[in-house]
């Protein structure tokens, strides 16, 4: 059944992976985006080529304005929101001594309001329909932490404890809120480690290889698919943190 999608995020990465895909499988896609707007309208491009049905929208989702107004877009439009993905997020290398209150706010407002100001209005309009799906997509970082990226895990952290709390709140109303917590990722967020620091990790990691976003993807739409999976924050890392 064709769903209308909304995937924060999406130009580039995982969330272009996961837009790409769902366009794909003949859902509507609202693909946002914040700042790579060359990227999403190659990505629309792309997919209206193959008649797919996706259109682009900017907003920064750490604004609370912006985010009530893209989903006030879409539910005219469309009537309904049947999925939020909530994949748009940012990431600062950096020792905890050096870590400023606007790298602070930059990161926390992006990845972890971000994600519940979206899920908040988008909830409005699932709870009305008594049926929806939020997918979060948190981190590996979030459930084992990261040396020099200590903002990035409490971020992702928050994002898995906001996922079961929604799924508690949001369950009795026919929504299901999930975490996917990715391991290490063949993104940009990553290309800028050395040929010997990804082959390190690869020897880490009990599958001895790195992630693509497609996994994530797949991931995606099984959930998507699914009806009875809620609350739970689903690890795709090749086995690199095993709990």
């Amino acid at each position: 059944m064709k769903k209308i999608i909304i995937v924060t995020g999406a130009s580039r990465g995982i969330g272009k992976e996961i837009a790409k895909t769902l366009a794909e499988e003949g859902h509507t896609v609202i693909a946002n985006y914040n700042k790579s707007e060359k990227e999403a309208k190659q990505l629309q491009e792309q997919l209206q080529k193959e008649n797919k049905e996706i259109e682009i929208y900017k907003a920064d989702i750490s604004q609370e304005k912006e985010c009530k107004e893209m989903v006030e877009y879409v539910t005219k439009k469309y009537k309904k929101i049947d999925v939020l993905i909530n994949n748009a997020g940012k990431d600062k290398i950096q020792l905890l001594t050096e870590v400023t209150k606007k790298d602070w706010d930059e990161i926390i407002n992006t990845n972890l309001y971000g994600t519940f100001c979206m899920s908040q209005k988008v909830a409005k309009n699932m709870i009305q329909n008594k049926a929806g799906t939020i997918i979060n997509i948190s981190s590996i970082w979030g459930q084992i932490g990261a040396s020099m990226e200590v903002v990035y895990s409490i971020s992702k952290s928050g994002i898995d404890g906001l996922t079961k709390s929604l799924a508690k709140e949001l369950g009795p109303s026919g929504i299901r809120v999930n975490s996917i917590a990715p391991g290490f990722i063949n993104t940009e967020m990553n290309s800028a480690l050395s040929k010997q620091e990804v082959q390190a990790i690869k020897e880490e990691i009990p599958l001895q290889k790195i992630g693509e976003s497609k996994d994530i993807a797949k991931c995606i739409k099984w959930l998507i698919e699914d009806e009875y999976v809620t609350g739970q924050v689903i690890a795709i890392n090749g086995g690199w943190s095993i709990t």
